[in-house]
């Protein structure tokens, strides 16, 4: 098993969208794992050591989550900040993600024309990208669900689900 699915989503019982990427992802369970950071962590209280391990193990680690105010969620942001660490991540000995390739999940509330008007979705995400790349890992294509919240169908969800899936186990 080399991919991870690392899922930062806060209310992921209110998800519809990412409830059906997960139920879609629980089908291979030989080609990934799913590590949810809320279920794992609900006081957000990281195990450094542990996660760290955990990202070692994967060549490929895709990063789920909402877009909330057009930026990652609090408990992601605190996991980069906590366990991409100085000597681990970067800096001097800092190697351990360098060559892995790094994916993202991302589900929106907005219509697609919200976030294409005057920015895109790829400039949203620029700085998870320049991170990762200083880590030296190789970011690649997002997957994406727009407008979340405008009540899809669930024949719509499900097929995004199965591209997800698609485009993760390649």
């Amino acid at each position: 098993m080399s991919k991870l699915v690392i899922v930062a989503h806060p209310s992921l019982k209110d998800s519809l969208i990412n409830r059906i990427w997960l139920a879609e992802l629980a089908n291979h369970p030989d080609a990934l794992e799913i590590h949810s950071l809320y279920e794992k962590y609900p006081d957000l209280n990281f195990d450094v050591a542990a996660e760290q391990a955990l990202l070692s193990k994967y060549d490929e680690i895709v990063f789920q989550f909402p877009l909330h105010w057009f930026n990652v969620p609090f408990a992601l942001k605190k996991y980069l900040d906590e366990v991409f660490t100085y000597g681990w991540a970067f800096g001097p000995g800092g190697d351990k993600m360098k060559g892995k390739k790094i994916r993202f999940a991302v589900s929106t509330g907005g219509t697609k024309d919200t976030y294409e008007s005057r920015i895109t979705l790829d400039d949203l995400l620029k700085p998870m990208s320049v991170t990762f790349h200083y880590c030296g890992c190789e970011v690649l294509p997002s997957h994406v669900f727009y407008g979340a919240s405008t009540q899809p169908a669930e024949d719509a969800v499900v097929s995004n689900a199965r591209e997800y899936a698609n485009q993760i186990l390649g």
